[in-house]
C-alpha cells in the first residue's frame, strides 16, 4: 500500500493547487441527479434515444464513475440481459444480450466508438479513461448497423473537445498492486477549430497465483494514448478526426482445475489449483483511427464516415492447463480494416416524413499463425494412444502396435482470411399518422459478405516404428517418416435482407409504447483452429501410406489396407460455420414521470434463433471451434427505472429475465456419443440480471475544505448460468456488492472506492477440455482510492 499513501499525500497538495487555481470557474463537477439528456450526434437516428422504438440504455459520464465502469466487461448486469464473462485476457470479448452471444470468432453485439465500427472482438476490451457516454441498444440493430448486431449494440462516445476544457488528471491505486494513470488536456483554440491530446498507463498486480510456480499469472500492463480533433470549416461543414492508439502485455489464464468432466477423478492433487509450467499470456498493440465529415444542409444530412483499424496481437497458452508436458498453442493475428460508411437523412426531426439511407462496405486483412506444439506427454497420450486404439483388439485378429519417436511434434498454421462486406439500407418513418403521436418505422438492408480462406497447415515430419504380430509370426519396422500437410483455399459469399418493422404511440414528450419487428444476423466464418485436429487425422493416413511402402510391410499392403481404412476428411465441413439468424418480437414502453423526476423503461422479447452458432472444443481439445446448433428460443423481459426521491438522493434499479432454450440441437458429445439437447439451457446466458443502486450527495455550502461528499452504492447480480450444452455444470445465482465514497472539492475529487465488498466466490468463466473441467473465479474484494482534477 505505499503507493497509495505517496498518493494520498500528493493529494492534499493537488487538490489545494487546483482550488486555488479556480476558485472563480464554474463547479465542472457538478451534481448529476437525473440522466442527463445529452445528444450526440449519431449519423443515423432521427431522434432522441428513448425516443426509438428499442430497449435501450444510457450511461452518462457521472454514472461511469459513480458505477466504477473501467471496460466493458464492467457493464455486466448494469444493463438487463446484458453479460460479458470474464476469460482473463483481452483476447476476445464475448458479450450477451438477451440469449444471443458469441464466445469465439464473429460477435453477436456489435461495437461503436464515436460512430466507427470496431470489427474484431479482440479489439471491443479497451481503456476508458476519456469516455463521455455509453448506449446500450438492446435486440436487433441489424437494419441500420449491419452484420454482427443480431443481439444488440453498444456505442461508446469520447468527450469532445468542444465541451471540455482543460486539462483532466486521473491518479489510482488499489490492492493487490493496481494503478493507473492518466492525463488529457482539452483545448478549443477557435470557434472553428478544438483538440485533446492525452494518455494513459495502468498496472494490474494479479489477483491469483499459479501454484506451480508461485507467481502470480494475470499481472498486466497497457499505455495508450489518443488524439480527438474537430474541425468546423465552414457553418455547414463538421470534420471529426480520432486516432486510438493502445499497448496490452498480460499473463494469463487464471484457471483452476476443477475435476473430470464425468467425476471419475485422474490428478485429485490438482484440484482446485492453478498449475501449469508453459508460459501463456497474450500482447496486443492496437490502433483506430476515424474521420467523420458531415454536410448539414436545410432538408438532408450527410455523413461520410472513414474507419481504420490495425490489430497485431500474440496469444499464448499452455493448452492443457496442467504441469505435465502435454501440448501448448500459440496464435499471432495481423489484421488490418478498412470501413467507409455514407449516410443521408432527414435533417428536421420535426417532419411527418423522416428518412435514413445509406452505404457501407469494408474490407479486413487478417493474417493468422495458429501453430501447436505436441510434446512428449502429449504425443504417448494423444497421437500414439489414439492411433493404436483404432487397432483391433481381439486375440484372434493381428496385433499391431504404433511408437512415434519424435521428442516434440509441431503442427504449424498459417491462415489468411481476408473478408469483404457491403450494404445498401433505407428507413422510413411516418410520424403523427392517422392520429397525433402514432408513428410507423420501415425499413430494409441489403447486406452482402464474401470471405476467403487460405490454409497451410502441416506436422514436423513424425518417425515411428510399427510392429505386427500374426501368430508366430512377428514383423517390424522401427524407422519410418510420415508426412502429413493440408493445403487449399475455400471461398464462401452470403446474400441477407435483413427487414425491420415498427410502430409507436407517444402520447406526452418522453412517454410513449411500442412493437417492433426484426430480422438479425451473424455472419458465418472459418475455424482455423480445427486445422491440428485435422492434421492429426491426416497423419493416420500418411502412416498407412508409409507402412504401405515399407519394405518389411509392402508385401501385407493389403492386409494393412483392410486393417487401417483411411481417415475421411471432409475439411469444408470441419472448418465451415454458417452464418447465424433471428427474428425477434419486441413490445415495450418509455416513461418520465413526476416532472421527470421518475424514468422507467419496460420491454418483452422473444428471439427465435436459427443455425446458432455455438463454442464447443475441438475433438481432441487442441482450441475452440464454432459449430451451428440448430434452433433456440428465447423469452424474457426487462424493467429499468431510476428515481429522484429528494434533490440528494438518487436510487436506481433494472431487472433483466431471460429462458433462452434448444428447440433442435442433436449433436456428438465428448465421449463420441450422439446427444439431444432439446430443451435444454443455451450456455452462458444468466437467467436472471440485477442491479440495484443509491446514490446520495451531501451539499456542504458553507464549507471550506470540500463542496460535497458523494456516496454510491450498487449491488449487480447474475445467474444462474450453465457453461455447458449438457447443463451439467452450472454457476447459481450470484451477486457483488460495489460502493464508493468521493469528496468533491471544485474541480477536483478524491474517492474511496471498494469492489465485491462481501467477497463474494463466484464462478466468472467455466469449460470443459479433454474431458476436464476448469474454472475461473471472479475477482475477490478490492479497496483503492481515485483522483480526479481538472486544471
Amino acid at each position: 500500500m505505499k503507493k497509495t499513501v505517496l498518493l494520498a499525500a500528493s493529494l492534499a497538495v493537488t487538490l489545494g493547487t487546483a482550488a486555488a487555481r479556480n476558485t472563480n470557474e464554474p463547479d465542472t463537477l457538478r451534481t448529476i441527479q437525473m440522466e442527463e439528456m445529452v445528444i450526440v450526434a449519431t449519423p443515423k437516428e432521427n431522434r432522441n434515444l428513448h425516443e426509438l422504438p428499442i430497449a435501450s440504455s444510457r450511461l452518462t459520464q457521472q454514472d461511469i464513475q459513480a458505477k466504477q465502469v473501467s471496460g466493458i466487461k464492467s457493464l455486466t448486469a448494469l444493463v438487463p440481459n446484458l453479460f460479458i464473462p470474464d476469460y482473463g485476457s483481452k483476447l476476445t470479448t464475448a458479450v450477451y444480450i438477451r440469449g444471443i452471444g458469441s464466445r469465439i470468432n464473429t460477435p453477436a453485439v456489435g461495437l461503436y466508438v464515436d460512430n466507427i465500427p470496431y470489427i474484431d472482438k479482440s479489439a471491443f476490451d479497451f481503456n476508458y479513461s476519456d469516455i463521455e457516454q455509453i448506449e446500450v441498444l438492446r435486440g436487433p440493430q441489424s437494419m441500420l448497423y449491419g452484420r454482427n448486431t443480431m443481439g444488440g449494440l453498444i456505442k461508446i462516445y469520447t468527450k469532445s473537445p468542444f465541451t471540455y476544457q482543460g486539462t483532466d488528471v486521473r491518479l489510482g491505486a488499489a490492492t493487490y498492486g493496481d494503478c493507473n494513470a492518466s492525463l488529457t488536456h482539452y483545448h478549443r483554440i477557435s470557434s472553428r477549430f478544438a483538440f485533446s491530446a492525452g494518455g494513459f498507463y495502468e498496472h494490474a498486480g494479479g489477483y491469483f497465483r499459479n501454484s506451480y510456480d508461485g507467481k502470480r499469472i494475470d499481472r498486466s500492463n497497457a499505455g495508450g494514448g489518443r488524439l480527438h480533433a474537430v474541425v468546423l470549416p465552414t457553418e455547414e461543414w463538421k470534420l471529426d478526426l480520432n486516432v486510438n492508439y493502445e499497448h496490452t502485455n498480460q499473463g494469463g489464464y487464471p484457471y483452476y482445475y476443477n475435476g473430470k468432466a464425468d467425476g471419475e477423478e485422474t490428478y485429485p492433487d490438482l484440484v482446485g489449483k492453478i498449475s501449469y509450467n508453459d508460459p501463456s499470456g497474450y500482447r496486443r498493440d492496437m490502433l483506430n483511427a476515424g474521420l467523420n465529415a458531415e454536410l448539414r444542409r436545410p432538408r438532408v444530412t450527410a455523413s461520410f464516415i472513414t474507419g481504420y483499424q490495425y490489430l497485431r496481437d500474440h496469444m499464448e497458452m499452455d493448452q492443457d492447463f496442467s504441469p505435465r508436458d502435454i501440448f501448448t498453442l500459440q496464435q499471432r493475428q495481423r489484421s488490418n480494416t478498412l470501413s467507409e460508411e455514407i449516410v443521408l437523412k432527414a435533417a428536421d426531426d420535426r417532419r411527418r416524413w423522416q428518412w435514413t439511407t445509406g452505404a457501407f462496405g469494408f474490407y479486413q486483412w487478417l493474417d493468422t499463425e495458429a501453430p501447436v506444439l505436441f510434446k512428449r506427454q502429449g504425443i504417448e497420450e494423444i497421437i500414439e494412444a489414439n492411433a493404436n486404439s483404432a487397432f483391433p483388439s481381439s486375440p484372434q485378429a493381428p496385433q499391431m502396435h504404433l511408437s512415434i519417436h519424435n521428442a516434440t511434434l509441431p503442427i504449424s498454421g498459417c491462415f489468411s482470411t481476408p473478408l469483404l462486406s457491403g450494404a445498401l439500407y433505407h428507413q422510413s418513418t411516418w410520424n403523427d399518422l392517422l392520429t397525433p403521436g402514432l408513428s410507423v418505422s420501415v425499413g430494409l438492408r441489403l447486406d452482402y459478405e464474401k470471405m476467403w480462406l487460405d490454409y497451410n497447415s502441416a506436422a514436423q515430419p513424425m518417425n515411428f516404428g510399427f510392429s505386427l504380430q500374426m501368430g508366430p509370426m512377428q514383423m517390424e519396422d522401427p524407422d519410418m517418416t510420415a508426412l502429413s500437410a493440408l493445403t487449399g483455399k475455400m471461398r464462401n459469399d452470403y446474400l441477407q435482407l435483413l427487414p425491420r418493422f415498427s410502430v409507436q404511440y407517444e402520447w406526452k414528450k418522453g412517454n410513449n409504447v411500442y412493437a417492433t419487428v426484426a430480422k438479425g444476423y451473424r455472419s458465418g466464418g472459418y475455424n482455423i483452429q480445427m486445422f491440428s485436429d485435422l492434421v492429426q487425422s491426416q497423419m493416420r493416413n500418411a502412416m498407412k501410406t508409409a507402412l504401405m511402402q515399407s519394405p518389411v510391410f509392402a508385401p501385407m499392403a493389403g492386409i494393412i489396407g483392410q486393417m487401417m481404412p483411411d481417415v475421411y476428411l471432409d475439411i469444408n465441413a470441419s472448418a465451415l460455420y454458417r452464418p447465424e439468424y433471428s427474428w425477434s418480437y419486441e413490445v415495450g414502453t418509455h416513461l418520465s414521470l413526476w416532472e421527470g423526476r421518475l424514468k422507467a423503461d419496460a420491454a418483452l422479447f422473444l428471439m427465435d434463433t436459427h443455425d446458432q452458432q455455438v463454442s464447443q472444443f475441438s475433438e481432441n481439445g487442441m482450441g475452440r471451434v464454432t459449430r451451428n446448433a440448430g434452433h433456440s428460443r428465447s423469452l424474457g423481459g426487462e424493467l429499468a427505472a431510476t428515481a429522484l426521491l429528494t434533490p440528494s438522493l438518487t436510487v436506481n434499479t433494472s431487472y433483466g429475465y431471460t429462458h433462452a432454450t434448444f428447440r433442435d440441437y442433436q449433436t456428438v458429445n465428448d465421449n463420441g456419443q450422439e446427444a439431444d439437447y432439446h430443451g435444454h439451457f443455451v450456455p452462458f446466458i444468466p437467467r436472471h440480471t440485477l442491479n440495484a443502486g443509491a446514490q446520495y450527495v451531501l451539499t456542504l455550502r458553507r464549507a471550506r475544505l470540500l463542496d460535497r461528499i458523494r456516496i454510491n452504492v450498487d449491488y449487480n447480480a447474475a445467474g444462474s448460468i450453465y457453461w455447458t450444452e449438457d447443463n451439467k455444470a452450472r454457476q447459481p445465482f450470484y451477486g457483488t456488492l460495489n460502493a464508493r465514497l468521493g469528496f468533491e472539492k471544485g474541480p477536483g475529487a478524491v474517492a474511496l472506492w471498494v469492489r465485491n465488498a462481501l467477497d463474494k466466490d463466484y464462478a466468472a468463466f467455466y469449460f470443459e477440455s479433454m474431458g476436464n473441467g476448469f474454472v475461473q473465479h471472479g475477482h475477490p474484494l478490492q479497496a483503492g482510492i481515485e483522483l480526479r482534477c481538472r486544471f
